[in-house]
Parts: structure tokens; sequence; C-alpha cells
């Protein structure tokens, strides 16, 4: 259904998603560029953060090209086929966005409270090994989604209210056992919601009480400041999404919760290096260094 049936309104969504889609892909591979580049970033965190910033690559180009591709043919049509791929790819990348954010979270906690032991603890095997797991967590995910959403019979002449194949409302279209769709959502919501929401907030809880023990000032606040840019995307990432999926539940206005969508799948990945960036000192000297060998 998109996000508004104006016809005055469509170059407008036009012009906005098209930016925001560039500036979304550029600035995260700025952020992947200016990791790989520099030796000095080769480092945990800064792996976790470029792979956290292809996961937002892929996630809004999951769903924003095909939103543009629409507004041009005047088209919202979209096959069985791709309906399902979108919701599989948009899945996929949006929970390797929360298992990324939880492994980050652990990263603190052991740079902060086991300052000794990170650099034996944290690996470049072990690193490499989280990210496949949340790869592969994420893609169980996507394809638990699948399997709901296959068993279901129904898809032809059907209205989604939204601009891509939300599976929060593309799994509520069931003419099969709803029951056992029902407790399936239940459990991977708790999987893949519940389990890294309360992994992070443990993390921060043993982080927070670390550092109040630090006896300088000085010393607190550098700890805090290698904390700030991953808390501020947790919040964005889980906050809105808890947010977005909350204010459906209990409002009427579907288009609404559309335009509320856009939140965590389309500004999240957006603002992600804009954080990091303007708030981590290693990421801008990085990119000063890369422009100057350009220059």
């Amino acid at each position: 259904m998109g996000l508004s049936e104006d016809p005055e309104l469509q170059p407008i969504l036009f012009g906005l998603f098209l930016t925001m889609y560039l500036v979304t892909v550029l600035g995260n591979l700025l952020i992947i560029l200016a990791v790989s580049s520099d030796s000095q970033l080769h480092t945990p965190m800064y792996f976790f953060l470029s792979n956290l910033s292809l996961a937002d690559i892929c996630l809004i180009s999951s769903t924003v090209p095909k939103m543009i591709a629409d507004i041009l043919t005047h088209s919202r049509v979209i096959s069985y086929v791709g309906c399902l791929t979108q919701m599989s790819l948009f899945v996929l990348f949006g929970s390797m966005d929360g298992m990324i954010l939880t492994v980050m979270a652990y990263d603190r906690y052991m740079a902060i409270c086991h300052p000794l032991h990170y650099a034996a603890v944290m690996n470049p095997q072990l690193c490499a090994l989280l990210v496949f797991v949340s790869f592969f967590l994420s893609l169980l995910n996507s394809q638990l989604n699948n399997l709901i959403a296959l068993q279901c019979n129904c898809f032809k002449d059907v209205k989604i209210a939204n601009f891509f194949c939300d599976p929060s409302q593309l799994l509520n279209i069931t003419c099969s056992d709803s029951f056992t769709n029902n407790i399936m959502m239940y459990l991977i919501s708790i999987l893949f919601g519940f389990i890294p929401i309360s992994e992070i907030l443990l993390s921060y809880c043993k982080i927070v009480s670390s550092i109040m023990k630090i006896p300088s000032s000085d010393g607190r606040y550098k700890a805090f400041s290698t904390c700030g840019s991953h808390l501020s995307v947790v919040c964005l990432f889980f906050g809105t999404a808890v947010g977005v999926y909350f204010s459906s539940a209990v409002s009427s206005s579907l288009r609404k919760s559309a335009v509320a969508s856009v939140i965590y799948t389309v500004v999240t990945p957006m603002l992600n290096p804009f954080i990091y960036s303007l708030r981590n000192s290693d990421i801008k000297n990085a990119l000063r260094r890369l422009h100057s060998r350009k220059i």
C-alpha cells in the first residue's frame, strides 16, 4: 500500500528515500573503507562495526530500492516469490543487526571489566566465530519466518499496509494453524528480541558497575566514551523497533504504523555512521588519513 496514495507526494517521497538510501550506503561504505584501510582500527570493536555497517547496507537495500521502483513505475504489486524473498532478506539482516550489537556489548564488557584478559579472549578467531554465529542465527530466524509463511495458502491479491513485505503483517495473513504460528512467533521474539536485549542490559550493568569503581573522573569519562556510540545505536535500533511494534499493536491506523516503521528500517541504518563518526575520534582520524592519502 505504500506510505501515501497522494500523487503530489510521490515525487517528494522518491527524492527523500533516494537521498536517504544513498546517504546510508555511502556513510556505511566509508566506515567499512576506513576500518579496512587503517591498521590502527584492526581491533575487535571496529571489526564488529564494519560488519554492522555491512548489515545496515543490506538491510536498507532489501526494502528501499523496491519502494523507489514502485514510485517510478506507479505500481505496488510484488510477486509471491518476491515478497517472501524480501521478507527473508529483511529478517536476515535485521536480525544480523541485533546480533552484532549484542556481540559488541560483550566486546565492551570484556574490554572494560576484564582488560587484562581482553587481548587473549577477543582474538581474531573468536571474533570471526561470533560474526559467523550471528549470521547463522539470523539465517535461522529468516528461514523460520519463511517456514511459517509457506504454510499459508491465501496470498493472492493480499494488501500489505506497509511499503515492504513486513513480517509482522505477512505472518498474520494465515489460513493454517494459527496456534502453532503464534507459538513459533513467540519463540522467535524471545530468541531474537528478548534474549539479545537482556544480554546487552546485563553487559552494561556490569560495565557501569566497573566504571564507577574507577577512582579518577578522567578514567570514568574515557571508559564511558568508548561505550557511548554503541549505546546510542542500541537505543536507536531496539528502542524504535520495540516502540513501533507496540504502537502498531495498540493503534488502529495501519498507515501510521507504516510511517513509524520507516524509523527502524531506514532512519536507523542511515544514522549509525553519523553516530560512530561524530562521537568517535578514531574513525574521524582514520577518515582524515584516508582523505589525505587519496589527495
